[in-house]
């Protein structure tokens, strides 16, 4: 059945890579859509050189930085908001807020306030947070109020009714919110490097290739993104699901 399904991915993989080889082959201007040959070809000269991991690097790192501070301000918030109306009521319009303002014009506006090279960090924190907030909040208001109850009625202490009530009913959520803000981390934190141009950057990197019509590096970075990131999220959402099983292992 895995294998089935892996099949399928990897047909659907080789479908969309032949549609681009068609693409790339019916225009005759070159520099307007790199085939995947010369991309691969691109990217395997990339890969050797010392410049290429500095960018992914710098990049990756002020990415995740951002998206790790959106978590724990998240959780922390949503908690807040969960147990204290009035928290709750300042916070909603401020979610409200950064999920109606376009990430061009935060980024803009963010560029008056830190340096480029801080900019992916800011801006991937500011589009990851409504995300984990929302989706921990609704998890906490969604656990069995039941289960509270009896808890409450046999007095059992925070600590345990957190671990074994609050947290295994609220995971769920928040492995939810981490699938979604992870890849929105990077596609907002890279668009916010094309526009900053912070030295040594993927973005900076995006940007001299588009500037100078180097197509096959521009479609070579653009699948270092890809593969990166989506490393980087399987890796982390491994990490979730492990500790949920773990979690309803103490549970059970």
């Amino acid at each position: 059945m895995e294998w089935n399904k892996r099949a399928k991915q990897a047909a659907a993989i080789l479908f969309w890579v032949a549609v681009w080889q068609f693409g790339a082959m019916m225009i005759p201007q070159k520099f307007l859509l790199a085939s995947p040959l010369e991309t691969l070809e691109t990217l395997a000269g990339l890969l050797p050189t010392a410049a290429f991991w500095q960018r992914v690097g710098f990049s990756a790192l002020r990415i995740l930085a951002g998206f790790f501070g959106a978590l724990a301000a998240g959780v922390v918030l949503a908690a807040a908001s969960a147990w204290l109306e009035p928290v709750r009521v300042l916070i909603r319009p401020l979610m409200q807020l950064i999920k109606a303002v376009p990430v061009a014009s935060f980024i803009i506006l963010a560029l008056l306030w830190v340096r480029s090279a801080n900019l992916a960090v800011l801006i991937s924190f500011l589009m990851v947070l409504p995300v984990v907030y929302t989706a921990v909040l609704e998890g906490i208001q969604q656990t069995d109020r039941q289960l509270l109850e009896m808890a409450k009625v046999f007095r059992i202490p925070f600590s345990r009714a957190l671990g074994a009530i609050w947290l295994p009913q609220v995971w769920p959520y928040f492995v939810q919110s981490c699938t979604v803000g992870m890849g929105l981390a990077w596609k907002s934190g890279i668009a916010a490097e094309v526009i900053g141009l912070p030295s040594g950057s993927i973005g900076e990197a995006l940007y001299q290739a588009k500037l100078y019509l180097e197509t096959g590096e521009l479609f070579a970075w653009t699948a270092v993104i890809v593969l990166v990131s989506g490393a980087f999220e399987t890796l982390f959402l491994r990490l979730l699901r492990a500790a949920g099983r773990r979690l309803e292992g103490g549970v059970a």
